[in-house]
């Protein structure tokens, strides 16, 4: 018998103790090096990628380790791979991978990691996007958008994606199979940029008919997004039935009991609802989730949020637990591995008036607590794991909710929101909590915030917050400076110390300033403004040895933004005191310096390509085959950033006007300042004529002056113009004696 030697039966030893190989193995070392392949195309060699097994609990993990001249990143997965990558690119490298821009210089030779980094992921599931982010960020987007979205998702350890893309072709599929004509169906399906509200049954119809262009094209997108985030080793949560039918059902199942919800809260009438008890309820459930997947597969989560924003037509307790039991048993009757992930926004929304302990328990405990996730959409501010027993036992996820509507602004409440999660770790009283993500409405305008939360997937515990910054800020730039850190010292006690969106009167619909009015648009700053009026200058003074850093540009452009977009609240005000002392010369004085700010300020954002508005229309114009779909998609694109709706009211909350509002380059000279020149015009009239300024007789002017806006087809140049530098150092000295602190 031949002896083996010792090393040789040692590592036989150490073979046969190996795990297996999993088939998915190849798949995940693929699907990460092709990520790595397009993040640094010209270092794509450098990176080996390796399967290794999950955690003895069943948790990602990943390693980063020297092997000669290449670095070994090991992960049981894709996203646990990509997590390697990152921390590499960020530790070693000093590098920043942002959704929009990056700044990634990898020396040569490359930064070795001699001692193997072993990081165990500490949260099972790493969620992101809100329904509503659909439309206010991706209502356009395309192949190549969602492609470098999905590489950040997995850079940042995103695991739990919401993937609700090209549901329309389900819905078609499965209403024509119940007999409904083409023109019911188009009746009931919302335009392209009201989709999600759709999906959660709040309206029907608005922005439509939905083409049929439109619904192939999504169909063939979302089978790119789920192949692509699956290979990277991503569960997507596709949709399920909520109850929400077509007004037109009732025609064909007369015997259908249909109820109508209750009006939404934004001036929308409800919608139809099917009793969950009707059998056609179940069966309408089951088809939706087989038709799905026949056409994306499944990874057995589904989303499905009921009775968003709106009461539901009963609050009897057995009815809000059938509510419960058919939504899931109309998934689990099609999949029986079936888990529900349930936005608790209603929870948020409605906590008192509607949605009593008794009932929320009602309705969450008639699901199976392993059948169910929850997530607390709002944790970050208004969590409500800690008022209904960690959920009632049900595995739950703290999110950060942000940017609602999209509304231009600089805000993040950093110091709380890292507190709130360090609570919440830390409580007895936690229960099932598994996991952190994001719910913003929409993400671009505070990278910071996006980036902060999700650092924190691979962190035990939050880091003090200003070492974060300053490490954050020298990768973002790729060096840091006095001025740099001093500018960021005044963000941190400003705008990212304020959990609260701040606007500008500009962006309103113009009228006489009411201290006591609550206003959409945000004009409260709350806090000082001469700090960050100093921050800007701060950063500026950086402009010599950063100039031509992206990262540093954007910053730069939107930092000055907030400092003119505060300063115009002033601006606008002297225009009610020049108008209450009937004074015609002071008038035009302050409204000539509204209309100048107005235009400074549109070119300001214009050296930008995300703050114009001709890139998001010609985005939406983009997904059109005819002049007809181009010019629906045009009006979606317009409508939803202004008048939201068809309304045109008067009141804070009785419709959604000005919601969804953008401080972009082409809204400011192309939408607020004729708003501003009609106004203005009207209160020189009244001085003129000593008349009192009749808002009630303003107002339909305004309104239709802005639905004419929303149906127009005049062009918006989509490229960025001008240099940020120059034109914020311009704009800084123009502005600087009237700016707070200086």
């Amino acid at each position: 018998m031949t002896r083996l030697p010792a090393v040789g039966l040692l590592a036989l030893m150490a073979l046969a103790c190996a795990p297996a190989r999993p088939p998915e193995a190849a798949r995940a070392e693929a699907a990460a090096r092709g990520l790595a392949a397009r993040l640094v195309p010209d270092r794509r060699n450098l990176f080996v990628f390796e399967w290794m097994p999950p955690t003895a609990s069943g948790g990602d993990v990943f390693e980063v380790e020297s092997r000669g001249t290449r670095i070994v990143i090991r992960g049981p997965n894709g996203v646990s791979m990509a997590m390697g990558l990152n921390w590499y690119l960020q530790e070693r490298c000093h590098g920043y991978v942002g959704f929009r821009n990056q700044r990634l210089d990898i020396p040569d030779p490359a930064p070795t990691v001699p001692q193997r980094v072993r990081i165990e992921v500490p949260y099972r599931y790493r969620y992101f996007f809100n329904y509503v982010t659909f439309s206010y960020t991706m209502a356009w987007w395309q192949w190549p958008d969602w492609e470098q979205m999905i590489d950040w998702m997995a850079l940042n350890g995103v695991n739990l994606p919401l993937a609700i893309t090209g549901q329309e072709a389900v819905w078609t599929q499965v209403y024509r199979d119940l007999g409904l004509s083409d023109e019911e169906i188009r009746a009931f399906l919302v335009g392209p940029a009201y989709l999600p509200w759709g999906w959660m049954g709040n309206i029907d119809g608005l922005g439509g008919p939905l083409p049929a262009s439109w619904i192939a094209g999504h169909q063939a997108l979302e089978q790119r997004i789920l192949a692509r985030e699956r290979a990277l080793g991503m569960t997507p949560i596709l949709q399920a039935f909520t109850g929400h039918v077509p007004a037109s059902l009732g025609r064909h199942f007369p015997d259908a009991h249909v109820r109508r919800t209750g009006d939404w809260s934004a001036g929308f009438s409800g919608t139809d609802f099917l009793d969950p008890a009707d059998p056609l309820f179940d069966r309408i459930g089951r088809a939706f989730i087989e038709k799905q997947t026949e056409l994306y597969g499944t990874d057995h989560l589904y989303a499905a949020d009921t009775f968003n924003e709106m009461d539901p037509p009963s609050a009897d307790l057995d009815f809000l637990a059938d509510m419960g039991r058919s939504v899931y048993g109309a998934m689990q009757s099609a999949d029986p591995d079936t888990t529900w992930v349930l936005q608790g926004w209603f929870l948020v929304y409605s906590p008192t008036k509607f949605w009593t302990p008794e009932r929320s328990r009602a309705f969450l405990g008639a699901v199976p607590d392993d059948k169910m996730i929850v997530l607390d959409l709002f944790g970050d501010r208004t969590p409500v794991w800690s008022r209904t027993d960690a959920f009632y036992g049900k595995p739950w996820i703290w999110n950060t909710l942000h940017e609602f509507g999209g509304r231009t602004s600089l805000f993040g409440n950093l110091p709380g929101i890292l507190a709130n999660l360090s609570d919440v770790r830390r409580s007895p009283a936690k229960g099932r909590f598994s996991g952190i993500g994001m719910t913003m409405e929409a993400f671009g305008d505070n990278p910071i915030v996006q980036d902060l939360v999700m650092d924190m997937t691979w962190r035990a515990e939050p880091p003090p917050l200003d070492a974060w910054v300053k490490a954050y800020v020298a990768r973002r730039y790729g060096e840091t400076t006095p001025d740099v850190e001093a500018a960021w010292t005044g963000l941190l006690q400003t705008v990212y110390r304020s959990p609260d969106q701040t606007g500008s009167l500009l962006t309103c619909r113009p009228g006489l300033h009411d201290p006591k009015r609550a206003y959409r648009c945000s004009p409260t700053i709350p806090y000082d403004a001469a700090t960050l009026a100093r921050a800007w200058a701060s950063l500026l003074a950086a402009r010599d040895q950063l100039g031509d850093v992206d990262t540093y540009d954007d910053d730069l452009v939107n930092v000055g933004r907030q400092v003119l977009s505060n300063l115009s609240n002033d601006y606008a005000r002297a225009v009610d005191e020049a108008y209450e002392a009937k004074d015609r010369a002071a008038l035009a004085r302050a409204g000539a310096r509204v209309l100048d700010l107005i235009r400074d300020l549109d070119a300001l954002v214009g050296t930008r390509p995300h703050l114009r508005l001709g890139r998001w229309i010609a985005d939406a114009r983009r997904w059109g085959t005819t002049d007809d779909e181009r010019r629906l998609y045009e009006w979606n694109a317009r409508n939803l950033i202004t008048m939201w709706g068809t309304k045109c009211t008067e009141g804070q909350f009785d419709d959604l006007n000005d919601y969804a509002l953008r401080q972009w380059n082409g809204m400011f000279a192309g939408y607020d300042l004729p708003r501003w020149q009609l106004f203005l015009d009207r209160l020189a009239q009244s001085i003129r004529t000593r008349t009192p300024f009749d808002r009630a007789a303003y107002l339909p002017d305004a309104c239709a002056w802005e639905t004419a806006w929303s149906k127009g087809t005049e062009t918006y140049a989509p490229d960025p113009e001008g240099d940020p530098v120059e034109v914020s150092s311009r704009l800084f000295e123009k502005y600087r004696r009237d700016l707070p602190g200086f």
